[in-house]
C-alpha cells in the first residue's frame, strides 16, 4: 500500500486477534519474570504454545497451572515470543485498551505538550509506557506510528482510532524497522495511513527553533527527539565557543549550540545527505541573531578518522559533541563496542582545549554510563589529558524507563583539564 488513506476505515485490517489465542505456558524462570512486570518473554522461556501456528498479532494468554497470570501479543518469529501487555491476571486486548494507555501516555507528557515552543515529542515510548514494540512520535500534527514487531499490524486500524479520538493528527504515516515484514497488502515502511503528503519532510519547533525531518525516509522516525534535553546543555555551554558535533546527523547539537552563541560550529558526518539537512536546519533558523552571527563549516567522512586528523593537526575546539550510533547491536559486539567508546574518547579529550567541555553519549541499551565512564578514564590515561566529570544524564519526560532494560540513552558531561 502505497497510496494514502482517506479514513480509518481503510487501514489494514487482517483478522480479529481476539478470535485466534494462543494458551502460553512459561517455563519457572519465564513465570517468575511475567510475574514481575517483564514485557519480554522468550522463546526460550515457554514451555509450550497452543496453538503455536496462529499468526503475529493473536493475543497470547500466559498461565500458571489453570490460572491466567499475563496478557500479551503474540509474535512467533521473533525471539521474544510474547510482547506482554499486562502481569497479574486476565485482559481484554481490544480498542479500548489502546485508548486508555494512550492516554496514561499522553497525560505523562502533559507539560512537554503543553509548551508550544516545542512541537515534536516522543508520545508512546514502546514497552516502558506498556506498548510493547510500539512508538509514536508526534511531529506537529503529524503522527509517525513505527513498529518494531510484526505482532501489531492485526491491531494497526485500532491503534489508529485510537490516536486519533485521543489527540488527533491531520496525517498519519507508518514506519517499520528492519525486522518487521509487511504481511501481503499491508502498508509498508514509508506509507501515509491518513492524511496527505507530498513529500516526507514536516517542520516543527524544538525551543523556538525550526527544524525539519523526513518522517517517510529519515532515521528513526525521521530525527533523534530523545537528544532534547542535551541539547539544551550543550547550548548553555557554548556562548562564544569553537564547537566540533561529531556524527551530526540532522544538525541538532550544531543549531543548538550556534542558537546558544557558538562563534562557529564545525560538523562532521560520513552522510553527505545528512550534512546538507543540518546545514539546511540552521539556515532556517538565521533570522536568530546568534545563529547568524556563527560561522558554520562542514566535513563529509568517518568520523573516527576525521577526528583523529583534526587532533593531529592541531585543532582544538572549547566544546566537543560526540553522538554516535549504537555499537553494540548484541552481546558479541560489546567488546568492539567498548574499543570504539575508548578511541572516540582519546580523540575527543586531544581536540577538547584546556578547561573545555567534551560530552560523550551513547544510544547502546548493552553499554553503562559507567562503561563509558571506565572507558574515557582509560582514554584519559593513554593520551594525558585529565577531566573532571561535570554531570551524567539520562533519558527525557517522553523517553521514559518502565523496565530495567529499557535505558539505552547516557551521556558524560567532561571538563577536560590542562595537558599534564
Amino acid at each position: 500500500m502505497s497510496g494514502v488513506s482517506d479514513s480509518v476505515a481503510d487501514i489494514y485490517e487482517p483478522f480479529d486477534p481476539q478470535s485466534r489465542r494462543v494458551a502460553v505456558r512459561p517455563t519457572t524462570a519465564g513465570l517468575h519474570a511475567v510475574k514481575l512486570g517483564d514485557p519480554w518473554l522468550y522463546d526460550g522461556s515457554i514451555s509450550s504454545a497452543d496453538p503455536a501456528d496462529l499468526p503475529a498479532g493473536s493475543v497470547a494468554v500466559i498461565f500458571d497451572g489453570r490460572r491466567v497470570v499475563g496478557v500479551g501479543l503474540w509474535d512467533p518469529s521473533s525471539p521474544i515470543c510474547v510482547k506482554v501487555l499486562h502481569s497479574g491476571g486476565p485482559l481484554n486486548v481490544d480498542r479500548q485498551l489502546w485508548i486508555d494507555r494512550l492516554e496514561v501516555a499522553k497525560a505523562r507528557r502533559g507539560a512537554l505538550i503543553d509548551d508550544p515552543s516545542t512541537t515534536a515529542w516522543r508520545w508512546v515510548h514502546g514497552e516502558n509506557d506498556s506498548l510493547p514494540g510500539l512508538v509514536l512520535d508526534r511531529y506537529d500534527d503529524t503522527l509517525v506510528i513505527k513498529l518494531y514487531s510484526d505482532a501489531w499490524y492485526p491491531h494497526l486500524h485500532d491503534v489508529v482510532s485510537a490516536a486519533q479520538q485521543v489527540m488527533p493528527s491531520t496525517t498519519v504515516v507508518l514506519r517499520c524497522a528492519r525486522r518487521v515484514t509487511p504481511p501481503v497488502g499491508a502498508p509498508t515502511d514509508g506509507d501515509v495511513l491518513l492524511g496527505s503528503m507530498a513529500t516526507g519532510m514536516v517542520s516543527y519547533l524544538e525551543r523556538g527553533l525550526t527544524m525539519t525531518a523526513d518522517v517517510r525516509r529519515g532515521n528513526k522516525t525521521g530525527t533523534f527527539l530523545d537528544q532534547r534535553d542535551n541539547r539544551r546543555l550543550v547550548a548553555a555551554a557554548c556562548d562564544g565557543a569553537r564547537v566540533l558535533d561529531v556524527f551530526t546527523a540532522t544538525g541538532g547539537f550544531a543549531l543548538a549550540a550556534a542558537a546558544g552563541g557558538a562563534r562557529s560550529v564545525h560538523l562532521v558526518d560520513i552522510s553527505q545527505p545528512a550534512l546538507d539537512v543540518a546545514q539546511a536546519n540552521i539556515d532556517r533558523n538565521r533570522n536568530v541573531g546568534a545563529v547568524r552571527r556563527c560561522v558554520v563549516t562542514a566535513q563529509q567522512g568517518d568520523a573516527f578518522q576525521v577526528m583523529e586528523s583534526l587532533a593531529a593537526s592541531g585543532e582544538r575546539y572549547d566544546v566537543v559533541v560526540v553522538d554516535p550510533p549504537s555499537f553494540a547491536q548484541n552481546e558479541k559486539s560489546i567488546p568492539q563496542a567498548l574499543s570504539s567508546y575508548r578511541r572516540l574518547a582519546r580523540a575527543g579529550l586531544r581536540l577538547t582545549t584546556d578547561g573545555g567541555l567534551l560530552v560523550q553519549a551513547s544510544c547502546s541499551s548493552r553499554i553503562t554510563v559507567d562503561d563509558l565512564a571506565r572507558e574515557m578514564r582509560t582514554a584519559s590515561r593513554e593520551v594525558g589529558r585529565s577531566f573532571v566529570e561535570v554531570r551524567r544524564t539520562g533519558h527525557a519526560v517522553d523517553h521514559p524507563i518502565g523496565f530495567a532494560r529499557g535505558a539505552y540513552l547516557k551521556a558524560l558531561y567532561a571538563a577536560v583539564a590542562a595537558s599534564v
